[in-house]
């Protein structure tokens, strides 16, 4: 099977509305021509305001849209759940939070199977940087830090809005030796 994951700086349903290039880029990806598309809000606390955007976009007319939400689980069998899907998509937010809530639930685990199944994996943000070994996030409060203990299904560093906000980039260079040697001790 096929692997693949785009992750995303920006843009998207979130804030690109509703007809948005990525997106469409994103559904080319697979076969189906009323693609399962779930959208697994975690970083932003299961916000009901995101959630809503994402069934805006994904209208069930065209799409079999659903969620995953952990702040009020309702799904008993997330990997079933998530291998059912033809695309999973990761909204933005806070990516120690997510990681820490998926690795409890078993979510890190399900998205691995899915990813091997040729599940098309997408992600904005935190549901970006969530993908790789490590990278810089202001998810720690206090501006930007390393985080050196993503999933780690792509072999680099990440920094979400590097080009929009000016910070990011030197704060993402100096991490990259800190984060040099983690990625080297995990190869």
């Amino acid at each position: 099977m096929t692997q693949q994951i785009i992750a995303l700086l920006g843009g998207g349903f979130s804030t690109e509305g509703r007809d948005s290039p990525i997106d469409r880029y994103i559904l080319s990806l697979v076969q189906n021509q009323r693609a399962r598309i779930c959208f697994i809000p975690t970083a932003s606390g299961d916000s009901d305001n995101y959630i809503s955007r994402f069934y805006t976009a994904f209208k069930a007319d065209s799409f079999v849209p659903s969620h995953l939400a952990l702040f009020k689980r309702d799904v008993v069998n997330i990997e079933g759940a998530l291998l059912q899907q033809d695309i999973i998509y990761v909204g933005g937010g806070n990516t120690a939070n997510l990681l820490a809530i998926w690795r409890v639930h078993g979510v890190d685990l399900a998205l691995r199977k899915a990813l091997d199944a040729g599940v098309v994996l997408a992600g904005i943000s935190a549901g970006a940087m969530c993908w790789f070994r490590g990278g810089a996030t202001d998810s720690f409060g206090g501006g930007l830090n390393p985080l050196d203990d993503g999933l780690g299904f792509i072999s680099a560093a990440f920094c979400p809005h590097l080009t929009s906000e000016p910070a990011r980039e030197s704060a993402f260079l100096s991490f990259l030796e800190t984060i040099q040697s983690v990625l080297s001790n995990c190869a």
